[in-house]
């Protein structure tokens, strides 16, 4: 079964929304590397439509423009591309495709059709979402940026279902962004003070 992991910039308050408009600031070679591992290692994208018209907008240019950056413009234009919308575009960017049908059943059989390489998805937030509570993502990375945006949309809304998740992995870059890598958990089960209060300090310790 093929993996799907997605990456986020995401602030403080948990914004991650318009990441653009702040997160550039903190864009160093450590973040590089972390995004590149994570997209340039992937033949395949799964992208909200908003999240790839703004990629189609942008790197299909730098590509033919050369510059510092069209390598890694190469590589997602090389990988395949799956869009999620209900309409029906024509797309410019190559080996771009709609994802045809409902979403959960087409996710499944796409994790579960052919191909070895991951499945990566950048922004999407909606998606991510979605795939979370279906239990179709295998790990979510988040970049946590030094700073509160205040205002946007964030990546958990407020509803009545948790989400519970397991730490993987963590780093700081030297800009202050953490880097963290969570995967799906189960519930870590009710609990309350009286559970909580044996770890505490006792006296003589």
């Amino acid at each position: 079964m093929r993996k799907i992991t997605a990456q986020l910039f995401i602030s403080l308050d948990g914004v991650v929304e318009a990441p653009d408009q702040w997160h550039f600031p903190y864009f160093d070679d450590e973040m590089g590397a972390a995004v590149d591992a994570t997209l340039g290692k992937a033949d395949t994208l799964l992208l909200g439509r908003r999240t790839y018209d703004s990629f189609a907008g942008a790197w299909p240019e730098r590509e033919a423009a050369g510059g510092e950056d069209a390598p890694f413009a190469k590589v997602l234009g090389d990988a395949r591309k799956i869009v999620v919308t209900r309409q029906r575009p024509e797309f410019g960017w190559r080996n771009s495709e709609r994802l045809d049908g409902d979403l959960v059943e087409a996710v499944t059989a796409l994790k579960n059709g052919p191909g070895s390489g991951p499945i990566a998805m950048s922004g999407s937030v909606s998606v991510v979402r979605q795939l979370l509570a279906a239990g179709l993502l295998d790990e979510l990375h988040l970049m946590v940026h030094p700073i509160a945006v205040r205002k946007g949309e964030r990546l958990f809304q407020e509803a009545e279902t948790p989400v519970p998740l397991r730490l993987i992995s963590s780093e700081t870059f030297r800009s202050g962004v953490l880097n963290l890598r969570y995967a799906p958990a189960e519930s870590p089960g009710p609990a309350g003070y009286e559970e909580a209060r044996t770890h505490l300090p006792q006296p003589g310790e």
